[in-house]
């Protein structure tokens, strides 16, 4: 019930006409960064740390300045960003009407190509420097290059090897950085290919340079830049001769959505913010194949290539749980199966009793599933009514039908969100018992010593809040038993293609399966996974294996979660506590286009996962758990 930091969230526009059209179709040419607004504002759910944005003037002239970029750090990002932007527009505008030929010639960030990046820090790297997106700068514009995404990469330093190796010197050692010289390079090396291609003694300089920005093949560059890089990613970027493009991951495990029309091309981290920005239909908006790329050359043409062989598809089951906006329509049916799927093992938590259980949600990015739970345990219910009715036959009274069908699930509003944690609260006596009053509830809803009072979430992850706030304020109601429903299955593997979930610790799941091997006398086989581990650490990531399951080879999910919940427990609550997950099945019958799961089983789609599980556990191990695995 503590937040899990989403991934990043991108934005890419290419305008596919001129300025002057948007003016006299749209009444202003500031169609394209009106758009890309909507688009950021819309996922500031995927970036609460930093926002950046970009733009590129296709027409401008030598000796003017051709991308424009602002970022800033905080959860007001965007505003900021976008405040700053206009203030220098306006500060531009001479007279009250503008046309767009002076608007694109004369006002800044006024352009033919839009990116926009909300971060989330999941390296623990932050700051401005962090921020996309990025810009590589040279004199010839096919040279220069912005770059923006959401990824993370686990093979950093092969990759850091390879950029030594070819000879150049990165700045900084971080997945960010090397992609953006990575690319750079390539285009470097294509820009070099098409000079030897088109120098000649009859071509002037300027003649040889407008062939070459005419004549780029991002494929080439994308294919040979991005052919070793393990992780999940989604990378946008624009070269300063007007290249654009849009490049997912061969295992799809990051989204990317993509729509074009003659108007113009439009990609996102999210389906819905497309379909709301532009007003277009779901069947309109296309998820971007994995390995594939959508590409604009300099003249506006638009092709889809595929950049890497596809690999067997993770996409990221999280992004349905939990990360994505619920008003996706095939998230918000998902969602809500994740919840009805768990109607039966909540109505046995419930001694079948539903009569005498009242049911809620916490936090609001449950309610949905907590819809489904709902109409799964009024299918219950109803079933339990029929068998009433059938058994009382053609002599039942109208009192006693009505007394059946009277029989309902109760739904309430039992726990609130009512405070912020401030963090000059700096004792930790005193910081402790602010948490455990972040959440408020409804008095008056339970009967005490009679009632089950049943709350479900969307994820279970660390339970710091669930032992700091929720159950202790959930017990001061005083219900008969407490049950905690999570409609996903438990967390127990750190992720490393772009979730702040990286340190093996962190995990109730994980810390129960420990205590359990203490426990059951099994402190060995800890030791052996610990030394399994570490026979791996000089093997090539492809051959090694995730040991790290071992831990939890000796118990049933149930074992596990009933330890959980005695451990979240906190010592002065004497009420039955129980702690119910969704089961794999049940994630992937609600959730079946969307198999990677390896935060619940520690199937990793890609070589690197496996490496980078195994250091996480040798790190904890080792008692340096607050070191992240390195990627």
């Amino acid at each position: 019930m503590e937040p899990i930091k989403h991934e990043c969230g991108v934005a890419l526009i290419r305008l596919l006409k001129p300025l002057e059209y948007y003016q006299k179709k749209y009444g202003t040419w500031m169609y394209g960064l009106n758009k890309l607004y909507l688009l950021m504002e819309k996922q500031h759910n995927r970036g609460q740390e930093g926002a950046g944005l970009a733009s590129l003037k296709m027409e401008a002239k030598p000796g003017e300045e051709y991308f424009f970029r602002e970022r800033e750090m905080g959860s007001g990002a965007i505003s900021e960003i976008f405040g700053t932007v206009h203030g220098k527009i306006n500060a531009a505008v001479r007279d009250e009407v503008v046309s767009a030929t002076y608007a694109k010639e004369q006002i800044p960030y006024v352009g033919e190509i839009y990116m926009g990046h909300l971060r989330y820090s999941t390296t623990g790297k932050s700051g401005l420097d962090y921020v996309h997106p990025f810009i590589r700068r040279n004199n010839f514009r096919a040279k220069s290059l912005c770059l923006c995404g959401n990824f993370n990469l686990t093979n950093v330093d092969e990759i850091y090897r390879d950029v030594m190796e070819s000879g150049q010197h990165p700045r900084k050692y971080a997945d960010t950085y090397l992609m953006l010289e990575e690319v750079g390079f390539r285009l470097d090396k294509e820009v070099e290919r098409l000079y030897r291609n088109y120098n000649d003694d009859i071509r002037t300089g300027k003649q040889v340079t407008e062939l070459i920005e005419s004549h780029i093949q991002m494929e080439n560059v994308l294919k040979t830049a991005s052919s070793s890089w393990d992780g999940g990613y989604c990378i946008c970027g624009m070269t300063g001769s007007g290249e654009c493009f849009a490049l997912r991951d061969p295992w799809g495990i990051r989204p990317a959505f993509c729509y074009h029309d003659d108007e113009i091309l439009v990609v996102a981290s999210e389906r819905p913010v497309i379909q709301t920005a532009f007003g277009v239909s779901y069947d309109e908006v296309k998820l971007l194949a994995p390995g594939s790329a959508v590409i604009v050359n300099r003249a506006g043409k638009v092709s889809f290539s595929q950049i890497n062989p596809a690999q067997k598809t993770s996409d990221c089951s999280f992004e349905r749980i939990y990360f994505s906006r619920g008003n996706d329509q095939d998230i918000y049916q998902e969602r809500k199966r994740l919840g009805y799927l768990l109607a039966p093992i909540v109505a046995k938590a419930c001694d079948n009793d539903l009569d005498h259980a009242q049911f809620s949600f916490i936090p609001n990015t449950a309610e949905i599933a907590y819809m489904g739970l709902t109409e799964g345990l009024n299918d219950i219910l109803n079933r339990q009514k029929l068998e009433l009715i059938k058994k009382k036959g053609p002599e039942i009274t109208e009192e006693e039908l009505i007394q059946i069908l009277n029989h309902r699930v109760h739904s309430e509003k039992i726990a609130h969100k009512d405070i912020k944690l401030r963090t000059f609260i700096a004792e930790g006596a005193s910081r402790n018992d602010l948490a455990g009053h972040v959440y408020d509830v409804t008095y008056g809803l339970i009967n005490s010593g009679v009632d089950t009072l049943v709350a479900i979430d969307d994820s279970i992850g660390r339970g710091t809040t669930l032992k700091q706030s929720i159950i202790k304020i959930l017990a001061t109601l005083e219900p008969k038993k407490i049950v905690i429903v999570s409609s996903s299955p438990q967390i127990r593997y750190p992720d490393c293609y772009g979730i702040d979930m990286s340190r093996m610790g962190e995990f109730c799941a994980f810390r129960a399966a420990i205590e359990l091997n203490y426990e059951m006398g099994m402190n060995q086989n800890l030791e052996d996974v610990y030394r399994r581990c570490k026979s791996q650490e000089l093997l090539p990531k492809e051959k090694i294996k995730n040991y790290v399951k071992d831990v939890y080879k000796p118990f049933t999910a149930e074992q596990i979660s009933r330890k959980i919940a005695e451990m979240l427990t906190p010592e002065d609550v004497k009420i039955p506590v129980e702690i119910v997950f969704q089961s794999i099945e049940g994630l992937h019958k609600a959730c079946p286009n969307t198999p990677g799961d390896w935060y619940f089983t520690g199937d990793y789609p890609t070589p690197g996962g496996n490496r980078l599980v195994n250091q996480a556990f040798i790190n904890y191990y080792e008692g340096n758990d607050s070191k992240r695995a390195m990627k």
